[in-house]
Order: structure tokens, then C-alpha cells, then sequence
């Protein structure tokens, strides 16, 4: 396992060494921003991540409660074993 962890560093350290001319990013009203591609690479992605975990959290939070209310009470209403059901769904995802 470490080393294909030092692999697959290696390998984003040769892509971040290849990628570094600036590129300019033209944003509204005229302003501009030029940084390195591997940088702007690195936010869109941090970006991303952000945006998903923003967009999964209220059904993360809702999951919880379900679960604490099931677990204080010792039984489910229709929209507990509904929500829990679809979470537990092996179809679910990719």
C-alpha cells in the first residue's frame, strides 16, 4: 500500500512539475487573474469537493436524526425506513 500511495504522489508531483505555465482566467466586468494551470487545477478541484459535500449534508444530517430517533424510540415511521432503505440501497451511486 505505501508504495502505491508513493506512486500515485509521484505521479500528481510529475503532472504539477509539467503544468506550470500561467494561464489567464478572465472573470467578469473585465478583471483577470493569471496563476499557474496545476494551482487553478488544485482549486477547481477543492472547489468541487466543497460544492458535494454542501449539496450531500442536509441528507447526511437528516440520515442522523432518523437514526437517533430510531434509536431512542425502537421504531421507524414510513419516512425513517424509507430514507434509511434508500441509503442501504446497493443500487445506489455509480
Amino acid at each position: 500500500m505505501w508504495l502505491l500511495n508513493a506512486a500515485i504522489f509521484f505521479v500528481l508531483f510529475a503532472f504539477a512539475l509539467n503544468n506550470q505555465e500561467p494561464v489567464t482566467l478572465r472573470l467578469f466586468f473585465g478583471a483577470s487573474w493569471q496563476a499557474p494551470l496545476v494551482l487553478v487545477l488544485l482549486m477547481v478541484l477543492v472547489l468541487g469537493v466543497f460544492m458535494g459535500v454542501a449539496v450531500m449534508l442536509p441528507l447526511w444530517l437528516r440520515a442522523k436524526k432518523a437514526r437517533q430517533r430510531h434509536a431512542a424510540t425502537g421504531t421507524t415511521s414510513d419516512t425513517d425506513s424509507t430514507l434509511m432503505s434508500s441509503l442501504n440501497d446497493p443500487r445506489h451511486g455509480l
